[in-house]
């Protein structure tokens, strides 16, 4: 039995961790993958729960041994994804979600094809803008790095299956809930999951 791996990617501001956390707290019988990152915690931010928080030596080290399913450097900070756990959990038929990056995202898909991509996208430049600033961990600096960043992240949206566009939060989570049910409704995942009463039907 093989599990869902769904990538939720989106630039930084458009809501990608709130949504995330609502689905999670919503649907049961999905598996978060925590990240290593070599950046600095942020307020209320806990070591094993929200990432992994580990130094650019151990990173690196790790990197080169081939531990991560993918890892990227974003806004000077390297991100990773654990292979042998995500695939553990795939394999023991357990959905997994992946809060990454695009180029984390192209990654993942070559070793797992099947991957379900979805973007969120801020309703509108200067929306996004606002929620960085709203959100008051960075600098007015940081910001302009993020808003430019931004743009050059929704260049790659037409590269995933799914789009949502935050603009209303219920309404956004909504839509990636829908997702998720939908993509186990397929019909291999039903068969795959319910052999017995298919055999029993068909």
């Amino acid at each position: 039995m093989i599990g869902h791996l769904y990538m939720v990617v989106a630039p930084s501001g458009a809501g990608k961790t709130t949504l995330v956390r609502l689905l999670l707290e919503r649907h049961a019988g999905i598996s978060l993958s925590i990240s290593s990152t070599t950046r600095e915690p942020r307020v209320g931010e806990t070591d094993g729960c929200d990432y992994h928080f580990v130094s650019v030596p151990n990173f690196m080290e790790r990197a080169s041994q081939g531990e991560f399913l993918e890892w990227a450097e974003v806004h000077g900070n390297y991100y990773g994804t654990s292979k042998a756990w995500i695939t553990a959990e795939l394999t023991a038929g357990r959905d997994v979600l992946l809060e990454i990056d695009w180029q984390g995202a192209q990654q993942v898909r070559k070793v797992f094809p099947d991957a379900i991509g979805i973007f969120i996208m801020p309703p509108s430049l200067a929306a996004l803008q606002e929620r960085l600033v709203d959100r008051g961990t960075d600098s007015d600096k940081t910001i302009a790095r993020r808003m430019a960043a931004a743009r050059d992240e929704m260049q790659h949206v037409d590269e995933f299956d799914y789009v949502i566009i935050n603009e209303d939060l219920q309404q956004a989570l909504d839509g990636l809930i829908s997702i998720v049910s939908a993509s186990r409704l397929h019909y291999a995942t039903q068969r795959q999951r319910h052999p017995a009463l298919f055999a029993r039907l068909l």
